[in-house]
């Protein structure tokens, strides 16, 4: 009877503590959801300067011609994995043609893709070519040399990289959208970046407090909701471990103790 108690409060103990971090993964994230107005970029940047920024959850589209860079940008934050796709419709009459995806960091490193097809070849008179990446899961800390895909901004380029010269030049068209999951404390570190890496040259500027204008890298910030603190389920399941450790050195203990009485009194006492 009192190890079936122990094992009940540890079960009611456990589904406690696992509510939260149930309903902290499923609920959205600000940086998963599409524009408010519901408008999506139309156009494409030609250059990391002109990138045009996306949100994730939103769909882009822009038209151009074969042997044109297309640049697009979306945040990234700590403890999400991004997955970025694109398609481009080809013209009715073309040849072989291999298109490539890259997804470069906020410091302008190329990022692998964990998988996924970032360069394809589509065949002769061929409609349209898929592509995609997914990404490494963002860190939240990395050493200098490493190239881990660090929170902040990141930039998309979509180019033909191999065709005839009778294709150079045909007009297509593309869409891209970037999503991401998130991977919760499986993926938190002991560490955080003092700010989210938005490099390049300023193409606006905001006026501050004291009248002066500042630089400003690029519209993505802390306010859109999208960089998170030091909060994470491990947190949560962390406390979980805490709490089965103690049930179970008090269920050891409770079956280990006896009844405290000796199970026999001798003779003559």
């Amino acid at each position: 009877m009192r190890v079936t108690r122990v094992l009940s409060a540890a079960l009611l103990a456990l589904g406690l503590a696992a509510g939260p971090a149930v309903a902290d993964s499923s609920s959205p994230s600000p940086s998963a959801s599409a524009s408010s107005d519901g408008s999506a970029p139309t156009q494409a940047g030609t250059s990391f300067r002109t990138a045009t920024e996306i949100e994730q959850g939103q769909s882009a589209t822009a038209s151009g011609s074969t042997g044109d860079y297309l640049y697009w940008s979306f945040p990234a934050d700590v403890g999400r994995r991004p997955t970025v796709r694109a398609s481009v419709k080809l013209p009715r009459t073309h040849g072989s043609q291999t298109w490539q995806l890259d997804v470069y960091d906020g410091l302008r490193r190329r990022q692998a893709c964990q998988y996924g097809a970032s360069t394809r070849t589509a065949a002769q008179d061929a409609s349209q070519v898929e592509l995609a990446c997914v990404l490494r899961t963002v860190r939240g800390w990395a050493e200098p040399w490493a190239d881990d895909p660090l929170p902040g901004t990141y930039y998309l380029r979509l180019t033909v990289v191999d065709l005839g010269a009778s294709d150079l030049g045909l007009p297509v068209s593309a869409e891209v959208r970037v999503d991401s999951k998130d991977i919760g404390g499986a993926a938190a570190v002991d560490g955080s970046l003092g700010k989210p890496l938005v490099p390049g040259i300023a193409v606006k500027s905001e006026q501050g407090k004291d009248g002066s204008k500042t630089a400003v890298l690029s519209s993505f910030g802390s306010h859109d909701g999208w960089s998170s603190g030091w909060w994470s389920d491990r947190w949560v399941w962390t406390a979980i471990g805490g709490v089965l450790a103690a049930l179970a050195g008090i269920g050891g203990y409770a079956l280990t103790r006896g009844s405290g009485r000796p199970s026999r009194v001798p003779p003559g006492v």
